[in-house]
């Protein structure tokens, strides 16, 4: 799977190592930033690459790391076709692909351990989406958008 990678101050060292993860897995992984925790960033610029590399198909999910997670998701759902999902849990992150058909998974790197985050991951990667009365809303939200 190709999975785009992107992260502010606050989740540069979970990227880091789920970059690690993911590529042990056998994903291709691109990094869009930040590389250093040191110093402030803006978390849209890299919630934007990420997202604007989904929805290019250039990739085929997102995966950000900020503080919360919120602001990330806040940022990558601007770009068109983009479902971003703020995730905390397993169960929360099977259900954003199968019922949301999130293309973006957003994390936190302050409030959320490494080890939780590769659950999440695993949890996001692993489920599918169900279709069905599922896209009829996701068809809602695409009318919105145009």
């Amino acid at each position: 799977m190709r999975i785009a990678l992107g992260a502010d101050h606050g989740g540069v060292e979970q990227k880091e190592a789920l970059i690690t993860y993911l590529e042990g897995r056998g994903d291709e992984v691109f990094d869009f930033g930040a590389t250093r925790a040191d110093g402030s960033v803006d978390y849209p610029d890299y919630a934007l690459a990420v997202a604007r590399a989904v929805a290019a198909d250039e990739a085929d999910l997102g995966i950000l790391i900020c503080g919360t997670g919120i602001g990330m998701a806040i940022a990558a759902g601007k770009v068109k076709g983009i479902r971003a999902a703020t995730v905390t849990d397993t169960g929360a992150a099977s259900l954003a692909r199968q019922h949301n058909n999130a293309n973006v998974l957003a994390l936190s790197g302050r409030f959320t351990p490494l080890a939780t985050n590769i659950e999440i991951v695993e949890a996001y990667l692993s489920a599918e989406f169900e279709g069905g009365r599922h896209q009829r809303r996701l068809d809602k939200i695409a009318d919105a958008e145009s």
